[in-house]
């Protein structure tokens, strides 16, 4: 029996020379078993969780490659985009200019008329006006064609009239009716030719 000596008063444990602390040394509280971030990252990893890792790197690889491909296909789309809408742009600007430039060509074939009665003497209010519009119609970009002697080319002239002529060899412009407008690669307006053909 256990003499009532041995018992704290106050806990109700036995005191330090009892039997119960004759058992030896109590366990610790665990603080050597406890892993330090480098003891963590200095683990080997298994070859499961090494396979593992290497499938999610090609994974992400295959990620990344396709939304490169991806972002390239866009950048290039944009650029065709862009130079088409250029492209576009210009050929506006090209119709806009020649629809102006169509609305003044009866007005320039006026003023050729004038000019053949001589109307437009020089120094005459009439010849500043045909001056300044013919200036506008240059700074358009029209350029007139179609003279006398031209060799006739379908394309640019449209024939009105075929006079065989002796002595010539190919078809040439014999009289031009009326002249021919083009603004850039745009043909506004054919020239209308007589054209001197081979006799037979």
């Amino acid at each position: 029996m256990t003499d009532p000596k041995d018992f704290d008063e106050n806990a109700g444990v036995p005191s330090e020379g009892s039997d119960a602390n004759a058992s030896g040394p109590q366990p610790d509280s665990g603080a050597d078993d406890e892993l330090t971030v480098d003891d963590i990252l200095n683990i080997a990893q298994s070859e499961d969780a090494l396979a593992e890792d290497a499938a999610e790197d090609a994974a992400l690889a295959d990620a990344e490659h396709t939304l490169l491909v991806d972002l390239k296909r866009l950048q290039a789309e944009y650029a065709n985009y862009r130079r088409r809408t250029e492209e576009q742009r210009g050929v506006e600007i090209q119709r806009a200019k020649g629809e102006a430039a169509k609305g003044l060509l009866p007005v320039l074939d006026d003023l050729d008329r004038a000019a053949q009665h001589g109307d437009l003497e020089e120094g005459t209010p009439f010849a500043a006006i045909a001056d300044k519009v013919r200036s506008v119609v240059e700074r358009l970009g029209v350029v007139s064609y179609g003279e006398k002697g031209d060799e006739f080319d379908p394309q640019q002239h449209e024939a009105i009239f075929q006079q065989p002529t002796p002595g010539v060899a190919k078809a040439v412009v014999l009289e031009v009716v009326e002249v021919g407008y083009r603004l850039g690669d745009v043909e506004l307006r054919p020239a209308k030719v007589v054209v001197a053909v081979p006799a037979e």
